[in-house]
């Protein structure tokens, strides 16, 4: 009879779990209000380090939750932290807050119609890749999870980050400087959650990708040094144009010739080239500037090494020198595989087993990386595109636009992810992530 008993215990937690909380009257009371905060969120956008509205309005949100509060993290994040009736593990959930340099052209009753100055240009602000949509649902997360603190062992910890587009030249910013100042730690979390919407999959759905889901993206800027002389004689000098354009030509290379692309993706872009100041002088350098994108570390490093070399040999071929400085941008948003297993059952359960579906590699980049460094994390996109729609326009354009009317599978996916992690007993190792 004790182990009847047992077992029948055991088969009714594992019932439960895959039933989930029944949290429905919750969703259906804060549904109007995700949609209300998103669109008043639209309406005003503000740039990266100067989301100082959209900081104040969360914070007040999350105060009145009776959520622990802490503002100005990183410029104008702002972090809430809330403890369950039991103790346990901490898992955190992360949106993005800032909005782009883009002016609107949609016909809608909650359009930006917001300007600002950005590098010395008076430009419009827009929430051009949907982070009004992030912001919003984990308002929502927050409001229905502190009504539910039974249902919680252990800690969230919601962050809302600024400046996921890039900090303004000169200031630090973004998800790096949130880990800078300890946003994963006090208490220390052991998973992190996130999603991004996404214009061109339909509402209804969510798509991931286990392991390597976002690139890395890296900046570089290469100096070509030649010697000047009149274009009518091109044999009196070196010609640092002609370099480049071996270099470009040599870089591509890489990637056609010498990198496995049935492992991954991986792209090298030369995006602006300078050099010259007269149709008849052929000049002493020129620069050039572009990214780099990986989804693997080991040809993320492999693509570092040969870039280096290839460039100063192809200068020094051609009679002249050439240096290649990278920088990282973003890390690799990489996808813990046991914490993708272990939540695919409670996305299936929200979602539906047909909409949720896997999806290749995006070589788009994301600094949600930054956190998944410090502890493994799951990141996946949401259906934002109204169904049999034949025109969706891409993100970070004047025309992108986002069907808010199912914002509520956003709210349910993370706070029931969150609420199944928690009640768990698996803690995925952040060592299976690799080396970078």
């Amino acid at each position: 009879m004790r182990k009847l008993g047992l077992l029948a215990l055991v088969l009714f937690g594992v019932s439960v779990q895959a039933q989930g909380p029944n949290l429905e009257k919750d969703y259906k009371a804060i549904e109007s209000k995700v949609i209300d905060w998103r669109r008043e969120i639209h309406q005003n956008p503000e740039l990266g380090n100067r989301e100082f509205k959209t900081a104040e309005k969360i914070a007040k949100h999350l105060e009145s939750l009776g959520i622990e509060v802490q503002t100005g993290v990183a410029h104008t994040g702002v972090v809430g932290l809330l403890k369950g009736d039991l103790p346990g593990k901490v898992v955190a959930l992360r949106a993005d807050i800032d909005a782009l340099p883009v002016t609107e052209r949609n016909d809608l009753p909650f359009k930006s119609t917001v300007t600002t100055e950005f590098m010395g240009e008076e430009v419009g602000v827009m929430h051009a890749c949907g982070h009004d949509t992030h912001t919003a649902i984990l308002m929502g997360v927050a409001e229905v999870m502190s009504k539910n603190k039974d249902k919680i062992k252990g800690t969230v910890k919601f962050i809302f980050q600024p400046a996921e587009e890039g900090p303004p030249p000169g200031e630090e910013g973004g998800a790096l400087l949130m880990v800078k100042e300890g946003v994963m730690d006090n208490p220390k979390v052991d998973a992190i959650f996130g999603l991004h919407i996404n214009s061109q999959t339909p509402v209804g759905v969510i798509k991931y990708k286990s392991g390597g889901t976002m690139a890395a993206a890296q900046e570089f800027t290469i100096n070509v040094k030649g010697k000047q002389s009149h274009g009518s004689q091109p044999w009196s000098g070196v010609d640092p144009i002609l370099i480049s354009a071996k270099i470009i030509d040599g870089l591509q290379s890489i990637i056609s010739r010498e990198t496995d692309l049935t492992n991954e993706a991986a792209v090298i872009t030369v995006g602006k080239i300078r050099s010259g100041v007269r149709f008849n002088i052929i000049p002493e350098s020129a620069e050039m500037i572009g990214t780099i994108r990986t989804l693997d570390y080991d040809m993320k490093d492999k693509l570092n090494k040969r870039m280096v070399e290839m460039v100063s040999d192809i200068a020094k071929a051609y009679g002249g020198e050439a240096t290649c400085v990278i920088k990282d941008a973003t890390d690799i948003t990489y996808n813990n595989p046991e914490l993708v297993e272990q939540m695919l059952p409670t996305i299936k359960r929200v979602a539906g087993e047909a909409n949720v579906q896997t999806q290749k590699a995006v070589t788009g980049a994301e600094d949600f990386s930054y956190f998944q460094r410090e502890a493994p994390g799951f990141f996946f996109f949401l259906g934002g595109m109204t169904p049999g729609n034949t025109e969706s326009y891409p993100h970070h354009t004047p025309d992108f636009l986002i069907d808010d009317s199912d914002l509520l599978l956003g709210v349910r996916a993370l706070t029931e992810m969150s609420i199944d992690y928690l009640n768990s007993d698996l803690t995925p190792r952040l060592d299976i992530k690799p080396k970078g």
